[in-house]
């Protein structure tokens, strides 16, 4: 077999395959991957935060917002951060194929974890669902990207059909899982979702034979010794982490530091910022990058950017937004009271009705079609319109269900008009050597989103909620306006990439 994918014949048959709507058959392995995944992500995340805040009682963690809202944070923000170096292992150990594959299996167990019945594997779960979502996410995406050859203008339609299983996966799971955990028992919804991981790592292996080779090799492959030295380096950065996880370990034995969710949370806070600098400023001041590189890097800085504060505001859906549901939502139809996570599937529902209406208006406008920056803009005034909905309306109890579907709406278009773009605008405008480390990057935005709406519903209780709101939505839009400001230099920065 060549060590060099794109000339691979198995990669040439796959790509060249369109029995899949049109589409390479490997595109359904991973449509269906993602789908199980996020079947057990959006299962879990529907849960969380109500789990923790519930009552003893009720089999909860009788956490309060605070600790809720940082663990949430710390949580979901970890989620995405780690794409970055699940991005990397991909590409310099093991390849995308096996790191999906090493990634589901770690899902599995961080999900059963969460089902037994002690605190100390509930945070051990956490722990290896943070870590398994981190090697699956960025490299399943960066196989999609693969099955298109360069210039392939099937390439943005196959990023929105994959972004459909994402989406069904997400409407599935609240609706079952969130009925078992809430009506059941909560360990027995987040077992729920650790069985759905395994139907998609089934399927997974039953389907690589559609995928050729892409993703077989890491990026190392074909240079032995670069491949032994990044090798060597992951074992020292191994070592050094185990070494400082011991440090902290002592520290935390003899009662010299104590570590709550907070601390840890606030130095995630602080870490987020020192790589996002670290990461760009390697982007667009060292070397070995070619100008039109190094342009189209600072265009995904702005991309970057703005896609966490949207994911900020938009991540509210599975901690405020969640808590407003079961507090504050009138959810009685006819005598029966329905879970208030099953709000959570009301967006991958408009996204999946939504999607084909948005893909066909792309196409129809043709050349008038706004560019991605154009799109962010969109995307995040979206966002914030939804907020401002519930402003005037959520001061109070027994609020109608209806208002917050509206906002999900809203919302939703928000999502439509930048999540699947920036995925594609993603794989258009990275470096092809550093592929997956791009879609990890990518990530780490919607990482750093995640952990501010989760200190976000932190202050859920110390301020009204129509203040909370308010907030999320004035910062959506302060974005939102900027982005406006930033369409034409981005776009030139982009440097022909549509």
């Amino acid at each position: 077999m060549s060590t060099r994918p794109e000339l691979d014949p198995s990669l040439a048959a796959a790509r060249a395959d369109r029995s899949f709507f049109g589409h390479p058959r490997g595109l359904a392995t991973c449509f269906f991957t993602e789908m199980w995944e996020r079947f057990s992500y959006y299962g879990m995340r529907a849960l969380l935060i109500l789990f923790m805040t519930a009552g003893s009682q009720s089999g909860g963690l009788a956490f309060s917002y605070e600790k809720a809202g940082a663990i949430y944070g710390l949580y979901t923000g970890l989620v995405y951060l780690l794409s970055l170096p699940g991005g990397w292992f991909a590409d310099r150990i093991t390849g995308q194929r096996r790191a999906v594959f090493y990634g589901g299996c770690l899902i599995v167990a961080g999900q059963f974890c969460l089902a037994a019945q002690s605190l100390a594997t509930f945070y051990l779960g956490l722990v290896l669902l943070v870590l398994g979502t981190g090697m699956l996410k960025p490299n399943v995406s960066a196989m999609v990207g693969q099955l298109y050859a360069p210039g392939d203008v099937r390439r943005d339609s196959g990023f929105s059909i994959y972004y459909m299983g994402i989406n069904l996966g997400a409407l599935i799971a609240p609706f079952i899982c969130g009925w078992v955990g809430e009506k059941v028992g909560w360990r027995l919804g987040f077992g729920l979702a650790g069985v759905g991981m395994i139907f998609g790592l089934i399927q997974y292996s039953l389907g690589g034979k559609n995928l050729g080779s892409a993703g077989l090799l890491p990026s190392t492959a074909a240079h032995p010794e670069e491949h032994a030295r990044q090798k060597r380096r992951l074992l020292a950065g191994a070592a050094i982490a185990f070494g400082i996880a011991a440090v902290l370990g002592a520290l935390s034995a003899t009662g010299t530091v104590v570590f709550t969710p907070v601390l840890i949370s606030n130095a995630l806070g602080i870490g987020l910022v020192v790589l996002s600098v670290a990461i760009f400023s390697w982007f667009l001041l060292g070397r070995g990058w070619t100008p039109e590189e190094r342009k189209r890097l600072a265009a995904i800085l702005v991309l970057f950017l703005s896609s966490a504060v949207f994911w900020f505001a938009f991540e509210q859906a599975g901690s405020s937004l969640n808590l407003f549901a079961e507090r504050s939502v009138d959810r009685w139809v006819h005598g029966f009271q329905f879970p208030a996570s099953w709000f959570q599937l009301v967006q991958p529902f408009f996204i999946i009705t939504l999607a084909p209406v948005f893909a066909w208006i792309w196409l129809r406008l043709g050349r008038h079609e706004p560019s991605s920056p154009a799109k962010f803009a969109l995307g995040l005034f979206f966002v914030a319109t939804g907020f401002f909905v519930l402003v005037p309306v959520a001061r109070g109890a027994g609020v109608w269900p209806g208002w917050l579907i509206v906002t999900y709406f809203f919302h939703t278009l928000g999502e439509l008009s930048l999540s699947p773009v920036g995925l594609s605008a993603m794989s258009k405008l990275a470096p092809a050597r550093v592929t997956s480390m791009m879609m990890g990057l990518w990530f780490v935005s919607t990482g750093a989103g995640n952990y501010l709406g989760g200190r976000m519903a932190s202050l859920y209780g110390s301020l009204t909620t129509s203040t909370l709101f308010a907030i999320d939505g004035g910062f959506a839009l302060a974005a939102a306006i900027l982005m406006v400001i930033l369409i034409r230099p981005t776009v030139r920065l982009m440097s022909g990439v549509k």
